[in-house]
């Protein structure tokens, strides 16, 4: 691989602070919001549903405003990275491969993640592209930065509908990250063993996956269960209907 792109949420940061934070914001307990979102995520659904669950006719965005507005918006340090971002950061890097992080994120998410000085060449949030995943135009984006072939780019995350069926329709390679409520739900279903050229437990299996060769065309996968076969082809009939964050 000469590329390496990689998510955000539940793929280098940790949610549990986000969560929390708009808990506190309802008035609610953290562990209330997080079965929400659980019940959400086991559905398929947007986890920002759980929100509209307490809160039915609530403006997820005009509430971040007010959050914000009240001193209580976004916040993330070195405590909301996972363990392995940095070793397996700066070990790709050492590789000569080259590291863009790319997810879904506010404009002072990307501010806030650039501050940590991450060992990446690269790091862009949806905010400042003006496009957000699973939409195609976010990942031709992700084509355009990587500086290489999509053959020899490799998207890491863990949601199946945002990150690894987009990406792949893209012609990207793709990794899924057991990680987060997402990543580890979805895990084994089927579609999502068929759609991912690599299936990684930690980003520091990344390293020896990033010394293979590129290869020129996506290897064999299995047919997804409607029979169309093609990574390109849609979403599979039955994981259609997971949304994104």
């Amino acid at each position: 691989m000469e590329t390496i792109v990689l998510g955000i949420g539940e793929t280098l940061v940790r949610d549990d602070r986000h969560w929390a934070s708009w808990a506190n914001w309802l008035g609610v307990p953290a562990h209330t919001l997080s079965a929400l979102v659980g019940a959400a995520v086991a559905q398929g659904r947007d986890a920002t549903d759980a929100l509209r669950v307490l809160r039915p006719d609530m403006d997820v965005d005009e509430a971040y405003l007010a959050r914000a507005a009240a001193g209580r918006g976004e916040h993330l340090d070195e405590s909301d990275l996972y363990p392995d971002v940095r070793p397996a950061l700066a070990e790709l890097r050492a590789a000569g491969v080259r590291v863009v992080v790319a997810g879904n994120g506010t404009v002072r998410a990307g501010e806030l993640l650039r501050a940590l000085d991450l060992p990446a060449d690269l790091v862009v949030t949806s905010g400042e592209w003006g496009v957000r995943k699973p939409d195609p135009a976010f990942f031709a984006r992700v084509v355009e930065v990587a500086e290489a072939e999509p053959s020899a780019t490799l998207y890491v995350g863990d949601h199946p509908a945002d990150d690894l069926f987009p990406a792949a329709a893209a012609g990207l390679r793709t990794a899924h990250l057991r990680r987060g409520a997402y990543g580890h739900w979805w895990a084994e279903h089927p579609d999502v063993v068929g759609a991912a050229d690599f299936r990684v437990n930690a980003l520091t299996e990344l390293v020896a996956h990033s010394a293979r060769p590129a290869l020129g065309d996506h290897p064999a996968r299995p047919a997804f269960e409607d029979g169309s076969g093609a990574v390109g082809g849609g979403r599979p009939a039955r994981v259609s209907y997971l949304r994104g964050l």
